[in-house]
């Protein structure tokens, strides 16, 4: 008789028991018995087997294709190639309007902001239109330095390759490299270049030119209008800088020789305007003929603060972009190809380098106006573009905060005092070189110049000794500067640039989304050429062909005996030996302190 097991005796357990617990359940459930066929067992363990392997496979073919496109990626972005996102690269016909605002950092914005709000009685959560379209950051290092100046800041942008402070457009072995704007127009695109600077200043200069050093502005201007090797590659210039383009045997020219640029401009087929009047002859860019050079200033155009009392002798940032816009719109309705527009907030630079924060305030906001007006135009106009924006670089080591005293500092910066402001530290200096030494009552007057200028009453004797004494060791641009800047508890630490990243807008996300997060400033260039679709490496090797096209003319003031090879075969570009330039690699500290003479260039174009 089989030995009946104890009700609560343990039962066996194992996959086999399980199945089997199954197949029995089925069965009461269904009443049909169940067979169990070693069959059955055998199929269902290599079910099994393949289900693992199959998850084994997927999970190594994943793997495999994520090592694969970061890889991919990788290599994109080194080549200078970008993953377009959402929408994905346009295509067809396209225009891009990229924009500088010179020496502008992310503290420019800050200052600027809470100046608007309190100016025009907004509230606190009001911002620039620059706010709504920030979209990333550049790093804005040079080959020789890290701190770049405005024309290696440049030339990353127009090049897509790092080059040494003062190189316009050339590589550090002073070869020239090809520029966005020089492939645009081989490839069939109208350009243009508009900038409240002189034309010939490092940024404008590096989408048109190639010279081994930013000073030699009479030769950049001779390139922009046509003596090139690539021909003519501008079709429409506004701007500053006339005393370039002017013969030496004229009082304004600033020219070391007497070639007239302006007839050659002509020659050439340029159309001429050097004042308001031919400006608002164009009708708004409807009575425009290309190609256009339009020089409304001697050297710069004033100040944003200095101009807007001057509205009838100098346009605006604003109406110049406007018009460009429209002009370029017009010219290329039937083509195949669009535009490609550079537009600079020059002179926020400027502010920077003169410590002055009234003067900056107002031309952050005339380019913040620029930048809407070309953001209402994009949206409007029935060709796709985008607007791309970033700064080369920030000026003056900006800080909305300044402590005045060794005691505990107090938590303030008084934007008010700005806006009592009704003219730039420069323009003051300008009146106070200009009258002081016919005042019979020095101190009056200045006390009243600072009093209808910068809207300071409360002047000490110090500071008006200051600007009274011609031997004082700083311009008295600086003190209008630092008297503003003190009672508006703003700082600055330097009166030349600085290493912050700077922010990079966009007008939309989408079409500029490689841009997004944080670069280095020649993936700004790089992005420029793709969006346009041309070939900046093409471009350069067709520069670099010494027999494409020379430079002839012995009367330039930079045809000093340049002895290498290099240098006879690129001496259209300006003899790179003049001064001491540093081409790569980081300068280091020497144990000493160097000094400048207030009367030497700073490396922006204008004396400090």
């Amino acid at each position: 008789m089989p030995r009946e097991e104890p009700l609560l005796a343990p039962r066996p357990s194992s996959e086999q028991s399980s199945i089997r617990n199954a197949e029995e359940e089925d069965a009461l459930l269904t009443g049909e018995r169940t067979i169990r066929t070693e069959r059955g067992r055998r199929w269902g363990f290599w079910r099994e087997v393949g289900l693992f392997a199959w998850a084994f496979i997927a999970t190594i073919a994943v793997i495999v294709i994520a090592v694969v496109y970061q890889h991919e990626t990788n290599r994109a972005q080194s080549d200078g190639r970008h993953s377009w996102g959402p929408g994905g690269k346009p295509t067809g016909k396209r225009n891009l309007v990229f924009m500088v605002s010179d020496g502008m950092g992310p503290t420019s914005l800050t200052m600027t902001r809470s100046y608007k709000q309190l100016t025009q009685g907004l509230p606190i959560d009001d911002v620039l239109v620059l706010d709504k379209h920030i979209l990333g950051t550049s790093r804005t290092r040079s080959s020789s330095s890290l701190i770049t100046d405005s024309a290696a800041g440049a030339t990353a942008f127009s090049c897509a390759s790092k080059s040494y402070n003062g190189a316009i457009s050339v590589l550090p072995d002073h070869s020239p490299c090809g520029t966005v704007l020089e492939a645009a127009s081989l490839a069939g695109y109208k350009t243009g270049l508009v900038v409240t600077t002189r034309i010939t200043d490092a940024t404008p200069a590096c989408f048109a030119s190639h010279v081994n050093l930013r000073q030699y502005e009479d030769r950049i201007a001779e390139q922009e209008i046509g003596e090139h090797p690539l021909g003519r590659v501008v079709d429409l210039i506004m701007g500053g800088g006339r005393c370039h383009f002017l013969p030496n045997t004229t009082d304004e020219s600033c020219r070391g020789d007497d070639r007239d640029i302006v007839a050659v401009a002509k020659e050439n087929g340029f159309s001429y305007i050097d004042d308001r009047k031919g400006f608002d002859s164009l009708n708004g860019g409807a009575d425009a003929k290309l190609p256009l050079l339009g020089l409304f200033a001697e050297k710069d155009i004033p100040y944003e603060i200095d101009r807007r009392t001057q509205n009838d002798v100098y346009p605006s940032l604003e109406e110049m972009a406007r018009s460009a816009l429209k002009i370029l719109s017009a010219a290329t309705q039937d083509s195949e190809q669009g535009f490609f527009l550079m537009i600079e907030g020059s002179r926020i630079d400027h502010a920077g380098h003169g410590n002055d924060p009234a003067a900056q305030v107002n031309e952050v906001l005339a380019y913040d106006k620029a930048f809407a007006a070309v953001v209402d135009f994009l949206n409007e106009d029935s060709t796709q573009g985008v607007l791309v924006a970033t700064s080369d670089h920030e000026t003056g080591g900006l800080a909305v905060g300044h402590q005045l005293h060794i005691t505990y500092p107090e938590y303030l910066w008084l934007p008010g005092v700005l806006a009592n402001a009704t003219h730039s530290a420069e323009f003051a200096a300008q009146e106070l070189a200009n009258h002081l030494d016919q005042e019979s009552d020095k101190e009056a007057y200045v006390r009243n110049l600072l009093r209808k200028a910068l809207g300071v009453e409360d002047a000490s004797q110090e500071e008006i000794d200051a600007l009274i004494d011609s031997h004082y060791e700083l311009p008295p641009s600086y003190v209008f500067a630092d008297i503003i800047s003190r009672r508006a508890q703003i700082g600055w630490s330097t009166h030349g640039h600085t290493g912050v990243d700077v922010n990079i807008y966009a007008s939309s996300t989408k079409d500029a989304w490689p841009l997004q997060g944080n670069h280095e400033n020649t993936e700004v260039g790089s992005f420029l050429a793709n969006y346009l679709d041309v070939d900046i490496g093409a471009t350069t090797k067709r520069l670099q062909e010494s027999e494409f096209w020379s430079y002839s003319d012995s009367s330039s003031e930079v045809d000093t005996g340049a002895t290498s090879e290099m240098g006879k075969s690129f001496d259209w570009l300006g003899n790179p030996l003049g001064e001491d330039v540093r081409t790569e690699g980081l300068d280091t500290y020497h144990g000493d302190y160097k000094k400048r003479s207030l009367g030497e260039q700073c490396g922006c174009g204008a004396v400090h």
